[in-house]
């Protein structure tokens, strides 16, 4: 009994699974043997056990699928080998037939053993191949075995049937006919040959040459050996050839050809342009020209005959411009309409000359007219007014500000020059403190300008070129001088003229925060310059008292108490909040009495009483002095305004200047000031200053110790503005009535 080689082993062999297909040897039947022992009692037995096969194998083909080349002259009963299915089972549990799955009338299947036993497959062809009726061939081999159930195994066949060279070309059409232009460029495509090979790969590519070697025919075309295109390869000329006879032969790659012919029509073109002669030509005309002058005369031709030589002429641009036939083929460029060299300078006219071929030939001429220039356009200001702004106390001769004009014209009558003129011919010359230079519009002031006298001046400024007759524009310039921080305050109440100063009454019993009195002061400046504030620079009891650097209002700062003087004396600073700062002082004295009616105060006090009285009545007369001399100011700038003729702008009202002056007159009968005084003024329209007017005091600077900064008169510091205070001054704005207040003061 033969045995499978490797099949020995001990008695755990059987107690595993043992697949029969896992036995290397594929003979019908195999054994496994293995000795048995037994302990109790002690035997041993050999053993031999025999595995049996069953179908649990399908066939498997070595590949999935399998490509074939198989030429198409191949005979009929060809026979090609392919790889059989293999099957792991054995006897009638292997392969035991081949079929095609589906219909195939060119290949059968033929399965069968060789002479050693070996098992073999291979395709019969039953059929002829024809390539180009059918170039692929796609079919299944199915294995089989003989098992129960029964098992299969597929694989795919793809079979491609090689090309011979069987077919020659052949031509679409035998004659081919074609018309070209003779005009047609360089390289223009005639016509195309096509030909076709039913063959594929070499035998199925196809070149083309031209066939007629002793023909010069062809030596004006060229054709493309793959594409069958045929192209000019020189211009042609209907005159010398009307057509052309072309022979192209088509050869694939196995040698077969075919032969076709070619002819080419030339098609006679339009091909000579209209010729245009200029006799005459005027360059350039004056922009005043009238309509209808003639600016050029011309000729136009065509050497071509019938309808080709019929010419046309037309004009692109016939707003200003048109044509007009004079004789025959003579033609006149005429103006229609004004001209206007500002608007444009230069014409570039196109007259075209077309004749009525098919398609029709086209010349143009292009015509440059240039427009002279008539002195026709006043300068123009880039402005309808200019307002400048020069500040007070300038240098002589400061530039102000520049105006400047342009002109439309060009040349002479573009040249612009600057002068002051009056506002009318009968009035006098321009203000002689303004100065205008002619070349470039620079408006200078030629001497130094006060605020305070005058705020604003106004002159006409004239710009005229040089034509002939030259032609002008003015324009109104008003030149605003600004304010300069060059007033120092003036301190109305307490008045510091009276010797010695007036004594302000205190009783001792007063409590902290009581009024004693208020320090007015105003500055003859307007704006910023004019806020002010008040500071308390030096005092006999630097503790006592408070000033408000707001509203000026002296203040007790605490009780008066035993140990404080009778009298006491307090130095206070004014200062405005220009740059650099200004400020002045004010000295008065104040009286701690128990009494007011005490007729035991020393004689002293009792003067003193009396220069305080004498105080106020100052007072009183310097604010009605001041009141008089801003009415005076403001007339007389008034008058100087009227002279000038100038227009009437601004509009203030003043009320209230009695109450002032009775306020004061209350305050004097009773020690204090009310907390603030607002004086307005009332100007004539045209006046533009809201603000007081006073002239700068002369008062001595303060000694070097009495400033708290060592010397310094001027002090910079910023101070909020509000009601009753410099803050509440408005700047000067036209068609406004201002307020000035007064700011009280303190001194020590």
């Amino acid at each position: 009994m033969p045995r499978c080689s490797g099949c020995s082993g001990g008695h755990s062999g059987l107690s595993a699974l043992l697949p029969r297909s896992a036995v290397p040897d594929a003979s019908a039947t195999c054994t496994l043997p293995f000795e048995l022992l037994l302990a109790n009692p002690v035997q041993f037995f050999r053993v031999e056990v025999a595995v049996e096969d069953i179908n649990d194998h399908a066939p498997v083909f070595p590949e999935e699928r399998v490509t074939l080349k198989i030429p198409e002259t191949s005979n009929v009963g060809s026979r090609f080998p392919l790889q059989g299915a293999w099957d792991l089972d054995i006897g009638s549990n292997s392969i035991q037939a081949y079929n095609i799955s589906a219909k195939n009338e060119y290949f059968s299947v033929d399965f069968g053993s060789q002479i050693k036993g070996k098992k073999y497959i291979e395709l019969v062809l039953e059929k002829p191949l024809d390539r180009e009726e059918q170039a692929e061939v796609d079919f299944n081999i199915i294995a089989m075995d003989g098992g129960s159930p029964q098992k299969s195994g597929t694989t795919q066949i793809h079979i491609f049937i090689l090309d011979a060279n069987d077919n020659a070309p052949i031509f679409s059409q035998e004659l081919y006919v074609g018309q070209v232009l003779e005009d047609a460029p360089e390289g223009s495509v005639v016509l195309r040959v096509v030909a076709t090979d039913r063959d594929a790969g070499v035998n199925g590519q196809l070149s083309y040459q031209f066939n007629q070697a002793g023909d010069q025919s062809h030596s004006a075309f060229v054709i493309d050996s793959m594409s069958g295109e045929i192209k000019l390869a020189k211009p042609l000329d209907f005159e010398a050839a009307e057509n052309h006879e072309l022979s192209v032969q088509a050869t694939d790659g196995g040698g077969l050809s075919a032969i076709c012919r070619v002819l080419v029509e030339v098609v006679d073109v339009n091909d000579n342009a209209p010729e245009l002669v200029i006799s005459s030509f005027s360059n350039p005309i004056a922009e005043d020209a009238l309509p209808g002058t003639v600016v050029a005369l011309f000729t136009i031709r065509d050497r071509d005959a019938g309808s080709n030589g019929k010419i046309s002429c037309a004009l692109e641009d016939q707003l200003s411009f048109s044509l007009r036939p004079a004789y025959k083929n003579y033609f006149e460029l005429v103006t229609v309409s004004a001209l206007d060299r500002e608007e444009k300078a230069r014409y570039i006219l196109t007259v075209t000359a077309a004749d009525a071929g098919s398609p029709p030939l086209t010349t143009t001429q292009t015509f440059t007219v240039d427009i002279s220039d008539v002195n026709d356009n006043a300068p123009v200001f880039n402005q309808t007014s200019y307002t400048m702004y020069v500040h007070e106390n300038n240098v002589p001769t400061v530039l102000a500000g520049a105006v400047s004009a342009a002109d439309a014209d060009v040349g002479p009558n573009a040249k612009v020059t600057y002068s002051l003129v009056p506002a009318h011919p009968a009035e006098q010359p321009p203000c002689s403190c303004i100065s205008v230079n002619s070349e470039n519009g620079d408006v200078f002031v030629l001497r130094p300008l006060d605020y305070e006298q005058v705020r604003q001046i106004e002159v006409l400024v004239s710009a005229t070129d040089s034509g002939s007759p030259p032609l002008s524009a003015n324009v109104t310039v008003r030149l605003v001088v600004v304010d300069e921080n060059d007033n120092a305050p003036l301190v109305l109440y307490p008045s510091q003229e009276s010797s010695p100063p007036s004594n302000e009454l205190v009783p001792v019993s007063a409590e902290a925060g009581y009024l004693i009195t208020k320090v007015v002061a105003v500055d003859a400046d307007s704006g910023q310059n004019s806020w002010l504030s008040y500071h308390l620079v030096k005092a006999t009891a630097p503790g006592l008292f408070v000033v408000s650097a707001r509203s000026g209002e002296v203040r007790l700062r605490r009780s008066v108490t035993e140990g404080d003087a009778v009298k006491q004396k307090l130095i206070i600073l004014v200062r405005d909040n220009g740059w650099p700062p200004l400020s002045s002082t004010a000295l008065m004295s104040a009286l701690l009495l128990s009494d007011f009616s005490d007729m035991r105060l020393p004689q002293s006090n009792l003067d003193t009483e009396d220069e305080g009285g004498s105080l106020r009545i100052y007072l009183i007369i310097s604010l009605v002095f001041v009141s008089l001399l801003f009415l005076v100011s403001t007339a007389a700038f008034i008058v100087c305004r009227v002279c000038k003729r100038k227009e009437l702008k601004d509009g203030h009202v003043l009320y209230g200047a009695s109450n002032l002056q009775s306020s004061l007159a209350d305050a004097a009968a009773a020690g204090t000031l009310p907390h603030s005084y607002c004086y307005e003024i009332n100007l004539t329209t045209g006046s533009g200053n809201s603000e007081f007017k006073f002239l700068k005091p002369i008062l001595p600077n303060l000694p070097p110790q009495l400033h708290p900064t060592g010397g310094s008169t001027c002090y910079e510091q910023d101070f909020p503005c509000g009601p009753g205070t410099a803050g509440d001054m408005e700047p000067d704005n036209p068609g406004m009535h201002s307020a000035l207040q007064f700011n009280s003061l303190s001194f020590k």
